[in-house]
């Protein structure tokens, strides 16, 4: 699956469009770039989801935590960890396995603690565009 940006806006109906495809999913890996828009499409993603505060990068909190009408909703920032240890450490398997969203950055760097149901999203960058790369399996 793959859906194209050409600006900011365009985020919102994405998201709507990967909340439809993956109605029972709630794990979702995001990839790509410094830069590519990882946070800013977790925010249209929890603004779809009805989430009604601040959403930002947890880059130093590691997870951030949101109220939304269908539950909680985790978004975590995995860039900064040095290793699988290191994130377990957080508790992230217990939010994992939860049942509530989570929207991952940097998954790639917890490759083993990653449940198997996980949605990968990678977006890339390409001239003025990003382009969402939706795969069900790494």
């Amino acid at each position: 699956m793959k859906w194209i940006a050409c600006n900011e806006s365009d985020n919102e109906g994405i998201a709507k469009s990967l909340i439809a495809a993956f109605p029972e999913n709630r794990i979702f890996c995001l990839s790509g770039n410094l830069g590519a828009g990882k946070t800013t499409f977790i925010k249209s993603v929890c603004k779809i989801l009805g989430v009604n505060t601040l959403v930002s990068s947890p880059t130093f909190s590691i997870i951030n935590e949101y109220d939304s009408p269908s539950g909680g909703v985790y978004h975590f920032d995995f860039y900064r960890i040095k290793s699988e240890q290191e994130a377990f450490d957080t508790g992230c398997e217990e939010y994992f396995y939860s049942g509530n969203y989570c929207f991952i950055e940097w998954a790639e760097k917890i490759p083993g603690l990653i449940p198997e149901e996980a949605i990968y999203i990678e977006i890339v960058t390409e001239n003025e565009q990003r382009i969402f790369n939706v795969a069900e399996k790494k």
